[in-house]
């Protein structure tokens, strides 16, 4: 901090009128802040009487205090030429290094002059902000605590202090340390009861934690002030939002937003228009939000505020091109902001542009050093790109009697982020005591994944699999050749070739059935929560047989966190050859089912968290000419993410839908599944 008061104090105390002109005029031009009229008045003087110390000593503070740093230091070394002994010139060189941000010089000559007068409070608070400014806070608050011995309750010396305290809790908070900060700040809240700056720093610092309530109440306690209620009610919406609460955000904001008058200062005004736009696209009001966006830009159409608010909304509409845009915009005008170097990874990520991504993030982090959000943005992606081995085991059994152990084992490999190569092992026992048949199968695959541009990815995969049945023993060979597509916004095409084996009970892999599938998924979201998805197959089949299978779902997404859907599932099939005492293969079959499912997913789930899925359905089902039978289906799983490299869950399956195997089977199934992550990072990540 600028020792103005203090050391104009000081100067006006020791002043000595060698020459019989009245300054009072330019002291009160200094005390009041008027620098430049302090400078001309000054400057006048100094025509006349070139030597005045008293004239040189307030002429350069005044072109320092006014923007000439560098003209003010060459003045006062000069000055200290003339007078080397003079303790006041010494104070003033002093804080002429600081204003030119020579806090490294200042440190070495404010501790020679604390040496020189032990009890000089210039000189110690001006040491103290010296060591401030270096972030040596410790240091700096044993200084500061010296310079209010000397002068007691100073209000410059505490208003230092308090900046200290600030500045040491934000390098902790920065360094993760976060009870340390929050120690300080409730330190500093021992000093300035309720602070305004504390309070804030304090809720900043419980936001970034996650602990949310708390933050809500330090917001509380600021909005006890009706000067700080606009400020509490853009925290507390922010609360709602991290807590998933979008009504209770907007209505928060729209308070808040409804307050601001004439006399509402810029800064808020703009922090208050900002948090009303995001709680608007957080509500996925987007039409309003854009209404309101479209009128900022007319007036505003080069702040980074509001491009960073329109860029928002396309990153929740999906249109990430257009964020990218945006972004780019913002980066042009300041190549250090937050929300345009890591807005700009996460839209890059979206759209599949990872290498850029990774550099966006990067750059955040070379202005915003440890900050929280793009240190676990650069650990997501490096997550998805880190060796990972996936195995599962289940047991299933139905009805009929067949009774299944199955072991599937999974590894991927990336090598870049385009390319990663894939790896596969799947043992399979099936038995059924009944019909005396049983049966063993042994999969082994390799293949890659390559995107050949950012909406493009081509996925192959070839192998063999080994089997031993009741009376035949074969070697088949297995493929599986996709590509998928992104086609257009919020839409997702996979078309692929895939040949298998039918090896659903020990019979069906008996005969030794190869299945030759053509097939297209394809996925449609929207930005009013319905979606779309499809799924055809054609399938050839070694017994001359062929299947069409027609799978479709329209569904509601009912709630974002945990996610909630509901919705109506159909499918149908056909076959060519009927062949009902081998495997189900109706003429026709026709299904129709309502389902509900609700999942918090594991990729969202914190580390120690657990994670969750339900899907519970019913419908009817239609077999050739026969009546329809009711249908049911219940899958679940449960989940414990024990770190961000290690997950593992349970799941079950019961269903008595006929495709799942024949007409009137029901079909159970529970099993393990474990997932790693081999490395803490990708291989090719230094």
């Amino acid at each position: 901090m600028k020792l103005k008061s203090i050391l104009l104090l000081t100067l006006l105390l020791t002043v000595v009128f060698s020459y019989a002109q009245d300054m009072q005029e330019g002291f009160t031009y200094l005390e009041t802040g008027k620098y430049a009229k302090a400078e001309t008045f000054f400057k006048t003087i100094l025509k006349e009487y070139p030597n005045n110390k008293t004239a040189r000593l307030c002429y350069g503070r005044a072109i320092g205090l006014n923007g000439k740093p560098e003209a003010a230091n060459t003045l006062f070394t000069n000055l200290l030429a003339d007078h080397p002994d003079d303790f006041e010139v010494k104070l003033n060189y002093g804080e002429s290094l600081l204003w030119n941000s020579n806090f490294p010089k200042a440190k070495t000559y404010f501790k020679g002059l604390i040496n020189e007068d032990p009890k000089s409070f210039p000189a110690l608070l001006s040491y103290a902000n010296t060591l401030s400014n270096l972030k040596e806070y410790e240091d700096a608050l044993k200084y500061v605590d010296k310079a209010l011995d000397v002068l007691p309750g100073n209000p410059n010396a505490l208003t230092s202090k308090k900046y200290m305290y600030l500045g040491y809790a934000y390098q902790k908070q920065q360094a993760q340390q976060y009870d340390e900060a929050e120690a300080l700040l409730k330190q500093n809240l021992t000093l300035f009861n309720n602070d305004k700056d504390t309070l804030l720093n304090l809720a900043n610092l419980y936001l970034i934690a996650n602990r949310y309530d708390d933050a809500k109440a330090t917001y509380n306690i600021l909005i006890e002030n009706p000067e700080n209620k606009i400020t509490a009610l853009n925290g507390l919406a922010l609360v709602s939002h991290l807590k998933g609460k979008e009504k209770d955000a907007l209505n928060l904001s729209t308070e808040a937003y409804n307050s601001l008058n004439k006399n509402t200062g810029a800064t808020l005004t703009q922090q208050t228009t900002e948090r009303y736009a995001q709680a608007l696209i957080w509500n996925k009001k987007y039409k309003a939000a854009d209404t309101l966006i479209a009128k900022l830009i007319e007036t505003k159409p080069n702040d980074n505020w509001v491009l960073a608010l329109r860029a928002t909304l396309n990153i929740y509409k999906s249109d990430f091109k257009k964020s990218v845009t945006d972004y780019n915009k913002i980066l042009v005008n300041d190549s250090t902001s937050f929300d345009g170097n890591l807005g700009n990874a996460n839209a890059l990520k979206a759209i599949g542009k990872y290498d850029a991504a990774y550099k966006s993030a990067e750059n955040t982090l070379k202005f915003y050093a440890n900050q929280k959000d793009a240190t676990n943005f650069i650990k997501n992606l490096d997550n998805t790109f880190t060796p990972t081995y996936e195995g599962k085991t289940s047991y299933t059994f139905d009805n009929g009697d067949n009774e299944a152990f199955a072991f599937n084992n999974n590894l991927e490999f990336p090598f870049s982020t385009k390319f990663k190569a894939l790896a596969s092992y799947n043992y399979r026992s099936t038995t059924n005591p009944v019909t005396n048949n049983d049966a063993t199968s042994n999969d082994f695959s390799l293949g890659l994944s390559y995107q050949l541009l950012p909406n493009l990815t081509f996925k192959g995969t070839a192998g063999l699999t080994s089997a031993k049945a009741t009376t035949n023993d074969y070697t088949q060979f297995l493929t599986d050749v996709s590509f998928n597509i992104k086609p257009f916004k919020l839409q997702d095409l996979t078309v692929g070739y895939k040949r298998e084996l039918q090896s659903f009970n020990a019979e069906l892999l008996d005969r030794e059935i190869v299945q030759d599938n053509f097939y297209a998924n394809y996925s449609l979201n929207t930005n009013f929560n319905l979606g779309w998805f499809t799924q055809y197959f054609y399938t050839k089949q070694s017994d001359d047989n062929a299947r069409n299978l027609l799978f479709t779902s329209l569904y509601y997404n009912i709630l974002p966190k945990p996610s909630l859907k509901a919705g109506v599932n159909y499918q149908y099939i056909t076959f060519k050859n009927q062949v009902p005492t081998i495997y189900f293969s109706p003429e026709t079959f026709n299904a129709a089912e309502v389902f509900a499912n609700i999942i918090k997913d594991e990729a969202v789930t914190k580390p120690k968290e657990w994670f969750y899925e339900l899907t519970a359905a019913t419908g009817l089902q239609f077999i050739d000419d026969d009546s329809s039978q009711s249908t049911y289906r219940f899958q679940g799983k449960l989940g414990y993410k024990f770190n961000d490299r290690c997950l593992a869950n349970l799941f079950a399956t019961r269903s008595n839908i006929a495709s799942a195997t024949a007409a009137g089977f029901t079909f159970n199934e529970i099993g393990l599944r474990f997932k790693w992550l081999l490395f803490d990072k990708p291989v090719f990540r230094d």
